[in-house]
């Protein structure tokens, strides 16, 4: 624990006397209630400096107390070698007060009833007539200290599980990113490949278009959120890219509200829901088929909605593109952005993200799909 600084030890005794000086104002008003119902004749202004007088002492050792508790780490096997120190650190306090309350204001005779002079008394008059009340105010001090280093201790230890968490957090959803890349990238290479002895000059433009899809993900890698008009953009590039694969086989439908350009959605968001949408839905069927890329805004959310034909057999919504993008939702919005998935009897698959709606409402800009 280092030594604190002169502010925090200022602010420590300002606090340390302000409490004090609350609580002495109280015990003044006790000494001068008893001393009446005793018919002594002390003032309620004797008994307040009195009580000042030891609350100010008291003040004065409280902030070493808990600077020391807080050096002592307390708890653990160390128990009972911290209670030995403790008890050790009793005489200290004792004539520490005592010469404090000493120098501060003179003694007060109850049987007189007047202050005495500093020349006939002692500090050690002050440990013999109030041992018993210091060490109950050492103990219950010690008491206080520890509550209040168990509650910074607490208070550390939370803010550090929030920093851990913060960073196991985007430590996670930069794996999340760095696994869908390779992911995309592999299978757009596949389809080129398929294209290369076939159609070598529309393979060529296929790798055009995936290299400024890459370069398009990568200027924007460091973002975890951008426009939306950008991410059809990059969605559209890649439907282009499917529909030279596939030909006339392939049917593209936008239906794009004008207003939800601007808001914010996580990068590559939709791209692994349109690769499942083009993969389960079109090169798994030797019929045509379409794919549908919808979004219109609410109240406080953003809707996006991926529909397609499905080709024979049963897909059940499983794959690395559904747990990614899940994954990625919990990581950015907690509970607050979710993805539902349903196939309908019909032979349609809808994918619908549900996102918080981020960033202020927009007309249509450059390079949003017309609807």
């Amino acid at each position: 624990m280092e030594l604190p600084g002169f502010k925090q030890t200022a602010k420590a005794y300002l606090w340390s006397i302000g409490i004090w000086s609350a609580l002495s104002s109280l015990t003044g008003w006790q000494y001068f209630i008893f001393d009446k119902s005793m018919s002594l004749y002390s003032t309620h202004g004797q008994m307040l400096i009195l009580a000042e007088a030891r609350g100010l002492a008291f003040a004065l050792l409280a902030p070493p107390v808990f600077y020391l508790v807080g050096r002592r780490n307390v708890g653990g096997r160390h128990g009972v070698r911290h209670l030995l120190i403790y008890c050790l650190w009793a005489i200290p306090y004792l004539f520490s007060y005592a010469c404090i309350r000493w120098l501060i204001f003179p003694l007060w005779d109850e049987a007189s009833q007047r202050f005495l002079a500093r020349a006939v008394t002692s500090p050690l008059l002050l440990v013999h007539d109030g041992f018993a009340d210091i060490i109950t105010i050492y103990v219950a001090t010690l008491l206080a200290a520890h509550a209040y280093d168990y509650l910074q201790r607490n208070r550390r230890q939370e803010l550090e599980r929030a920093e851990y968490q913060q960073a196991l957090a985007a430590s996670e959803l930069d794996a999340l990113k760095m696994q869908l890349h390779p992911h995309f990238l592999f299978n757009t290479l596949h389809s080129i490949s398929t294209l290369i002895e076939s159609d070598g000059e529309t393979a060529k433009v296929m790798i055009v278009k995936l290299s400024r899809l890459l370069r398009t993900a990568l200027k924007g890698s460091g973002s975890d959120l951008i426009p939306l008009r950008e991410e059809l953009d990059f969605i559209r590039e890649y439907l282009d890219l499917e529909t030279m694969r596939f030909g006339t086989r392939l049917r593209v439908d936008w239906s794009i509200d004008p207003s939800t350009g601007a808001m914010l959605v996580p990068q590559l968001i939709l791209q692994p829901l349109v690769e499942n949408a083009v993969r389960h839905g079109i090169a798994s069927s030797r019929e045509n088929g379409w794919v549908e890329v919808a979004s219109r805004g609410r109240k406080s959310a953003l809707e996006l909605q991926i529909r397609n034909s499905v080709g024979p057999g049963k897909f059940k919504g499983t794959g690395l593109g559904l747990r990614n993008t899940k994954a990625r939702l919990k990581h950015l919005y907690s509970e607050e952005g979710t993805l539902s998935f349903a196939v309908s009897e019909g032979g349609t698959a809808t994918a619908t993200l549900v996102l918080p709606c981020l960033g202020s409402s927009d007309t249509k800009g450059p390079g949003l799909p017309d609807a």
